[in-house]
């Protein structure tokens, strides 16, 4: 286990700090037209889709407002009571229907084509800022729910502006076409038809607070319900060796059990607003029969009039429901909004500094360095040693000693609290993070491979590698016969990040990779511990070739692998207390000794 998850497993017992920490830290914004104007900004890149679709909808809406006083009109010619050309008057009407028709469906291709465009950008902006954020924020977040945020966040939003947002501006306008149509022909009967909307607000706001509420809390549910899928997929074998399969899904099923009654009662406030908005547009129609008849017989109005109100009332109440039940969706929306902005304002990586001096050498200096993973809790205390170039060290000590934290603060995956790290007495802290990496390279414990060939997982270090250096890279690394039994050799298309091939083979890939990337600095990090014996004798053989001219940090808890190591550091609690070749250690009988004699027996550090 490296010190970093070791470390996290430590902070677990910290007291005041919550077991469940990673997935409980999600925050939300509670400022709506804050996230709107942002969410606004994406439309903006597509004027030209907003314009075209906004067109649509504008003459979609004038054919559907202004139908139905040429219904009124025809009611009015049967009644005698309107002179005019009936059936010119019915071509009229059904030609502005069509053409109502046909907006809609333009309208749907338009939203669509329009959102699929803003939700691609989107994405896009995440990603690239997920891979730009720094390694201690993917290390303090669930990895399920940064994917969670990509993937059902983004989702909702796309649902909300091909489905809702058009339905809420052609809603708006029919609204605004209507109640205009409505006071021209009779101001009266339209205050009291438009009664019925203060109750419409009222049951709006009610609802929707609490849809707001749910909604927010369902988000989170789901983003921890799919960190825990994702650690019950990626870590499988061990739940299953240990027998955890009850206790994990009990927690899988808590978590289900809280997620399934807050989509409950979000989608009860959602559904219910439906029925309560029909409930208030039968109301209207009430008023409409009884009041419209009453002006119709004292000759305020005619019989063409009441129907016309009947069809626009129910235009009318029809947006107005739209709205509400839209409502639910756009408050999903602008939660999982909330929750992609949160990590879009996440602070990048620092890349600034200028290059590392161009030299053969390569000395790694530690001076008096500190850091801790969470303040007041050291895992590293004032820590010095000499790394002398073309010279390989080995960091040795028992788990939770610190030594891939060192590792950690040479490449900047993490900055120091205090102290210095210098190379060839240059501060690291004035070389870009990018430089600093091309000038290292480093095999972790967990090997990383990407599902693609054999090929290009090797030259991930170094894509202007040629097919002699991949060779040699696999000789060394004692894998090259291994690739050659693959069905393809070295365009094997390694699947599912290298499940088609064993762990220790996947090891042997990441040390040739390194290899490949040709660095002034190599770090191994326990880069041996899933190969067998003589593997790891052949690796070792090969590293002794490979480290001549270059400096070499190793981390192992084999300690036979690292006797010949030129300086050996013995760690405990974030501090050297020995050093000195293998000899020198062995005859002091201190911590070396001790944690040699104890393999040597037979025991595991």
């Amino acid at each position: 286990m490296s010190e970093k998850n070791h470390q996290k497993l430590q902070e677990r017992n910290i007291p005041g700090m919550n077991r469940n920490n990673r997935f409980v830290q999600v925050e939300y914004a509670e400022n709506i037209r804050g996230t709107l104007k942002r969410i606004a900004a994406y439309f903006v890149h597509e004027k030209v889709m907003v314009f075209c679709m906004l067109m649509i909808v504008v003459s979609g809406t004038l054919c559907g407002v202004y139908a139905p006083s040429l219904q009124s009109n025809a009611v009015d010619i049967i009644a005698g009571s309107r002179t005019g050309n009936f059936q010119y008057t019915l071509i009229f009407m059904l030609v502005l229907y069509l053409l109502y028709s046909a907006s809609q469906l333009l309208q749907g291709l338009c939203s669509a084509k329009l959102s699929q465009r803003i939700v691609k950008r989107m994405r896009e902006e995440l990603f690239g800022k997920i891979v730009d954020l720094p390694i201690r924020y993917l290390d303090t977040h669930s990895h399920g729910d940064v994917m969670s945020r990509m993937t059902n966040d983004i989702e909702n939003i796309s649902t909300t502006v091909s489905q809702s947002l058009p339905s809420l501006f052609s809603g708006i306008l029919t609204i605004i076409g209507t109640v205009a149509i409505m006071l021209w022909y009779c101001w009266q009967l339209t205050l009291l038809s438009l009664a019925t909307v203060f109750l419409t607000l009222i049951a709006t706001k009610i609802l929707s607070r609490n849809v707001r509420k749910f909604s927010r809390k369902r988000q989170m549910l789901l983003g921890q319900l799919n960190g825990t899928v994702e650690e019950m997929i990626s870590g499988y074998r061990t739940v299953v060796a240990y027998n955890h399969q009850d206790i994990t899904t009990a927690d899988f099923c808590d978590t289900a059990d809280a997620l399934t009654k807050a989509g409950i009662k979000t989608d009860i406030f959602s559904g219910v607003m439906g029925p309560v908005m029909n409930c208030i547009g039968n109301i209207g129609f009430v008023i409409i029969a009884a009041f419209g008849g009453y002006f119709s017989v004292n000759g305020m109005i005619s019989v063409g009039v009441i129907s016309a109100f009947i069809v626009y009332a129910k235009q009318f109440s029809r947006p107005i429901n739209e709205i509400a039940q839209i409502y639910g969706q756009l408050q999903t929306a602008i939660a999982g909004a909330e929750r992609v902005f949160a990590v879009l304002d996440e602070t990048n990586e620092d890349q600034s500094g200028g290059k590392l001096e161009e030299e053969e050498r390569a000395a790694v200096t530690f001076r008096n360095v500190k850091f801790s993973y969470k303040p007041g809790y050291p895992v590293i205390r004032d820590f010095t040693l000499t790394v002398p170039s073309g010279k390989k060290v080995a960091l040795v000590g028992a788990t939770g000693s610190g030594k891939t934290t060192i590792v950690n603060l040479l490449m900047r995956f993490y900055d120091i609290d205090s102290g210095e790290i210098l190379i060839n007495n240059q501060n690291i802290r004035d070389a870009a993070r990018s430089d600093l990496r091309k000038n290292a390279a480093i095999v972790l414990q967990d090997t990383v491979l990407f599902s693609d060939t054999v090929r290009e997982n090797l030259k991930y270090g170094n894509e202007n590698a040629d097919d002699v250096q991949l060779e040699r890279a696999a000789e060394m690394s004692r894998c090259k016969e291994m690739i050659q039994s693959l069905p393809d050799g070295f365009d094997t298309v390694l699947v599912g990040s290298g499940e088609n091939i064993s762990q220790g083979q996947r090891q042997l890939l990441a040390i040739a990779r390194a290899f490949v990337a040709d660095p002034k600095i190599l770090i191994l990090d326990e880069a041996t511990s899933n190969v067998d014996t003589r593997t790891e004798k052949a690796i070792q053989d090969a590293m002794q070739r490979i480290m001549r001219n270059r400096t070499g940090i190793v981390i192992a808890h084999r300690l036979s692998t690292i006797r010949d190591s030129d300086l050996i550091v013995v760690m405990d609690q974030g501090s050297i207390v020995e050093s000195g070749s293998h000899d020198d250690l062995i005859a002091k009988k201190g911590k070396y000794y001790d944690l040699y004699m104890t393999q040597y027996a037979g025991f595991a550090t």
